[in-house]
């Protein structure tokens, strides 16, 4: 059985091909421009990770919050390190955020467990 993580990298990856595949030369720049944005450069991609993370929780995108618990774990973030980003997202986001610090967490267990 598939795991949420799979389902939702499956389902991210089959989605931007079909976007992607409309030769839409707005929508691939924006594409390329964040893939660009999260590169190595001046901050290392860890830190970029943890502000998109920031970003994507006090803008309430729980596919967003998904993709950067993902990259930041790849990169590195540990536990802790992505609690206390979170507790930044929900100072700056208010209350609001947390049903999505309640799905972050989540989500980061899931991640832990397809790592083990």
């Amino acid at each position: 059985m598939p795991t949420k993580v799979k389902e939702f990298n499956d389902y991210r990856s089959k989605m931007n091909e079909k976007i992607l595949a409309s030769d839409n030369k707005i929508i691939k720049r924006i594409f390329n421009l964040d893939t660009n944005a999260f590169k190595e450069g001046h901050l290392p991609v860890k830190t970029k990770e943890l502000l998109g993370l920031v970003a994507s929780a006090v803008l309430r995108c729980d596919d967003c919050v998904q993709y950067h618990l993902e990259s930041a774990m790849k990169n590195g973030v540990t536990k802790d390190e992505m609690m206390e980003t979170m507790s930044i997202a929900n100072l700056i986001g208010g209350t609001i955020v947390i049903p999505h610090l309640r799905k972050a967490l989540e989500y980061w267990e899931l991640l832990e467990d397809d790592n083990a």
